[in-house]
């Protein structure tokens, strides 16, 4: 299938798409926010912690003085669930070319109690001021052409993990990286993909915060089932996506303890290193 034939027929904007609509908040009072966390990002029961970043990602971007997440860490306390939810915002440091804020989500457990799921510190600026200067050894992950990748349609029934998030993705991945999808993981703790959102929307600062958390678990090609609930994720934004599909390239290369690491690449059209990411994830064993 080739990259047109993928695209939905009339493509969403940034600003007016599911993505953009499911994690506007609203503002109750200063550095005070309401959302109703959609179960359209879940896997099987548990939100997505990319949708989650995003959602404190932008309650940030209203309350700091910068738009662009140029880093954000975030400790996951407690899994989150689909319904109401309150984001309340900090702002620690504001400067001419940084900004830094913290922020936490909150909810009620069935007991009518508030417990914060998750807790956030991170650096905002302007990413259109940055220089162009760029000096790497980093290069573009190698994957085939998008109508040589599979996505969740692909397959004669869903993939086991995936559910309602997969439906709101354009995911395509690496068939050498899709040995545990037919029951022979490769072992090696790599997965990659192209990505995009399923309405056609571009790629943007935001939507990167997502991109690095929505591929499948490192942990089905070493051989591991079930779910991987992220610890801690830390987010660094390069530079402004070009338009088109993203590159996702993610590895592991220890799982000790329990818990393993993923080290995420995002890479646009313009062959541009946009995004990395590293998380702590813990696996279940035996």
């Amino acid at each position: 299938m080739s990259e047109a034939a993928t695209a939905p027929a009339t493509r969403a904007t940034i600003g007016d798409s599911e993505f953009d609509r499911d994690t506007a908040l609203t503002r109750r009072a200063p550095g005070v926010y309401d959302i109703d966390l959609s179960a359209g990002w879940t896997i099987i029961s548990a939100v997505n912690g990319g949708y989650l970043l995003a959602v404190l990602g932008r309650a940030l971007a209203d309350a700091l003085p910068h738009a662009d997440p140029f880093t954000i860490s975030a400790h996951y306390l407690t899994a989150s669930q689909p319904g109401p939810a309150v984001v309340r915002t900090d702002v620690v440091r504001t400067g001419r070319t940084l900004s830094t804020g913290q922020a936490s989500l909150f909810q009620y457990d069935d007991e009518g109690r508030e417990v914060e799921r998750i807790r956030v510190l991170a650096s905002y600026g302007d990413l259109d001021t940055l220089p162009d200067d760029v000096r790497t050894t980093a290069r573009p992950p190698a994957i085939p052409p998008m109508e040589h990748c599979f996505g969740p349609q692909d397959g004669p029934a869903p993939v086991d993990g995936s559910s309602a998030i997969a439906d709101r993705l354009m995911l395509k991945l690496d068939p050498s990286t899709l040995g545990w999808a037919l029951g022979q993981p490769s072992g090696k703790g790599e997965m990659r993909a192209w990505f995009g959102l399923a309405d056609g929307r571009e790629p943007d600062p935001l939507s990167l915060l997502l991109a690095v958390d929505a591929l499948p678990p490192t942990a089905f090609e070493i051989g591991l089932k079930g779910w991987v609930p992220t610890v801690e994720l830390t987010v660094h934004v390069r530079c402004r996506p070009a338009p088109g599909p993203l590159r996702v390239s993610i590895t592991t290369r220890n799982l000790a303890g329990g818990f393993l690491e993923e080290d995420a690449e995002v890479w646009d059209s313009a062959d541009r290193l946009v995004a990395q990411s590293r998380q702590l994830a813990r696996v279940r064993l035996g």
